[in-house]
């Protein structure tokens, strides 16, 4: 039989990977990695919500993380979609260059 990963350990590593993809989000100027970064923080909220899940032996967490997947799939392909019609229009993925369109 495996031992059992303690809750305190996956949700230490869910608030590592939640806090590394607030600061991509913070710091980084490009949108694809904005975007990534968003996926991680997403990726994290799922962990928490499995770990929770397997902490009160409760199918939620699993349930949760099949909402969370569905969301993730609609925020990618709105990403993807933003990020053509911004080269498309711009010629670079730089957000600063984006915050200049207006109307």
């Amino acid at each position: 039989m495996m031992a059992a990963v303690p809750a305190n350990y996956g949700l230490l590593l869910a608030a590592a990977l939640f806090i590394l993809g607030l600061a991509g989000v913070l710091v980084r100027r490009n949108v694809i990695f904005i975007l990534l970064s968003i996926e991680i923080m997403v990726n994290a909220s799922g962990l928490a919500f499995v770990v929770g899940g397997s902490r009160w032996r409760q199918p939620d967490g699993q349930l949760m993380f099949i909402f969370i997947l569905a969301m993730a799939a609609v925020e990618v392909s709105l990403g993807l979609a933003l990020v053509l019609q911004l080269y498309h229009h711009l010629k670079s993925l730089d957000i600063d260059r984006a915050s200049s369109m207006r109307g």
